[in-house]
């Protein structure tokens, strides 16, 4: 497994590699978020620590911009904060918010918490999809459309698929897919769900901006067709 490591601070840095490396990660210590993030599709990690810019709003939106690409576990080390701002972090998507001092011990056994509590059902575990001409299959993150080469999905991507085919003709209201696809409850996030389904449309539609598979329906969500 692999955790990305963003800390200005250098001696901090130190520890936070060490002690990620005990919790069974290769660490890549990256020094600019934004192109980590911009990488994200290429150079992907099964964990992300941060810790806090003293920006809590450029913060926020690194959050809100790693969550357009994946689910992974994502920890935040911060100075002190009130609670509004730790409930602003949660509500971007970081999953585990620690405030300076902390504990090495209690660090660890936090983020080996957070790793089985994300772990979930194993892709391979999944049966293998088929609608129309469209196959799915897990245990790869693979999508086949007809006699066209397969396609490897992202996490989000394959969650996203997956949802749509296990639920063939059904309507889905976003803020439902918001929930099944990056685990929150709540109201959806209409532009994040956007920017997603017009990245699987660009993997499985023949002709993306008139689809015949991930259909929309206005003002409520999106479908599977059930036929063509």
């Amino acid at each position: 497994m692999q955790a990305l490591l963003f800390s200005p601070h250098i001696e901090e840095a130190s520890v936070l590699s060490l002690l990620l490396q005990r919790a069974g990660f290769y660490v890549r210590t990256v020094h600019n978020l934004e192109q980590a993030i911009d990488a994200w599709p290429e150079k992907p990690a099964d964990f992300v620590l941060i810790t806090l810019p003293e920006d809590i709003s450029k913060a926020i939106k690194y959050i809100e911009d790693f969550r357009l690409y994946t689910v992974i576990p994502i920890c935040i080390i911060s100075d002190p904060v009130n609670e509004g701002i730790q409930v602003e972090l949660l509500e971007a998507g970081a999953d585990l918010v620690i405030q300076r001092p902390y504990g090495i011990r209690f660090l660890h056994a936090q983020i080996k918490s957070l790793l089985r509590r994300s772990a979930g059902i194993p892709f391979f575990s999944l049966p293998t999809l088929s609608q129309q001409d469209v196959v799915l299959d897990p245990s790869m993150r693979t999508v086949k459309v007809g006699n066209h080469p397969e396609k490897h999905l992202t996490q989000l991507e394959f969650r996203l698929l997956y949802t749509l085919m296990t639920n063939v003709g059904q309507i889905l209201p976003t803020e439902q897919i918001v929930e099944h696809v990056w685990g929150y409850s709540g109201e959806g996030n209409r532009d994040l769900v956007r920017g997603l389904v017009q990245r699987l449309r660009s993997k499985v539609e023949p002709e993306p901006r008139n689809p015949r598979y991930i259909l929309t329906e206005s003002g409520i969500g999106y479908y599977f067709n059930r036929s063509e």
